[in-house]
């Protein structure tokens, strides 16, 4: 499965991942003023800042005790076949239901963590389908409907802005089969299998289940105190986590466009681990953009419960969506 969330504003990172102002002039070090030095100075700085955002982390009982959700509550069970169209529609949000959705809430569910268990409400299955139906398909083509959309046009496909797209380009996904079951869960104790809705979708081949835990029994993270002062020039954070398997811990870092020599870097402790990266800003100018850059590190043990915490906020990242 993949993808693992509040992070910086995105106009604090583009200060840290964007652009070097121009102009700048080289110190005694050799490094322009406001400008990383080498490899090992912006590593340095990465390490001093990751070790001070480690000593304040202070997790308040929910972390260790609660039901703590570090990723979002739709989750996908199996390997789905998807197509530009129906990858557009998952994220979209876009189902048409061919069958009863009970709006009677069932009984209380288990929530089974690595470390023990906890009985949580659940919602309806009503209540988890309106949540997974997050807009209106519109005139996207029903399951019945002859017509197969077409292949997107170049530069249109999944990750484009769903609302440039024509509406004869899309399709609608299918709920067949609605029942209460279980799903995975990243949670601040570990992998936890916990109450779900799983909806029948025969256009992806998989199970889309909704996380059935009612509002009430769902705990947030503690607020970060991330350290004071400025971030060192060149350091970047890192967005969300991609995959946690074994000792590979994958995670997207926010970075400039024309940022260079993007280096991932993990700083590991028994109870925490605080990833980030180190770029060499340009010094003309570029543009404003933030992106995803893939990063890879290499953990001595299996992240297991511990908190993956961002090195410029101090927030706790969660598994990315899909």
């Amino acid at each position: 499965m993949r993808r693992s969330v509040a992070l910086l504003s995105l106009s604090l990172m583009m200060i840290v991942a964007g652009c070097a102002p121009v102009g700048t002039e080289p110190d005694e070090s050799g490094a322009a003023s406001g400008q990383p030095g080498g490899p090992e100075d912006r590593q340095g700085a990465f390490t001093q800042r990751a070790a001070a955002v480690a000593e304040a982390w202070r997790p308040d009982g929910a972390w260790t005790t609660g039901y703590v959700p570090l990723q979002e509550p739709t989750v996908l069970v199996g390997e789905p076949d998807f197509t530009p169209q129906t990858k557009t529609a998952f994220q979209a949000g876009w189902y048409r239901a061919t069958v009863d959705l009970p709006d009677r809430k069932p009984a209380e569910g288990t929530v089974r963590f690595p470390d023990g268990s906890a009985r949580v409400p659940l919602v309806s299955a009503a209540q988890a389908y309106r949540e997974l139906r997050q807009s209106d398909p519109g005139a996207c083509p029903g399951p019945t409907d002859p017509a197969i959309p077409p292949a997107p046009a170049p530069g249109d496909g999944p990750d484009s802005a769903v609302g440039s797209r024509p509406q004869g380009d899309c399709v609608a996904l299918t709920v067949t089969k609605v029942e209460l079951g279980v799903a995975p869960v990243h949670t601040t104790r570990g992998a936890a299998q916990v109450p779900a809705w799983l909806f029948t979708v025969p256009e992806i081949g998989a199970v889309v289940a909704r996380v059935a835990v009612a509002p009430e029994a769902v705990a947030t993270p503690p607020t970060p105190s991330p350290p004071s002062g400025t971030p060192a020039p060149g350091l970047v954070g890192a967005q969300e986590i991609e995959t946690a398997d074994g000792t590979t811990l994958r995670f997207r870092l926010g970075v400039g466009s024309c940022d260079t020599e993007i280096t991932p870097l993990v700083l590991e402790q028994d109870q925490v681990i605080v990833v980030g990266g180190t770029v060499v800003p340009p010094t003309g100018g570029c543009d404003e953009r933030l992106n995803l850059h893939p990063a890879e590190v290499t953990l001595k043990a299996p992240v297991g419960a511990r908190p993956v915490l961002d090195v410029l906020s101090g927030t706790p990242l969660r598994l990315a969506a899909g």
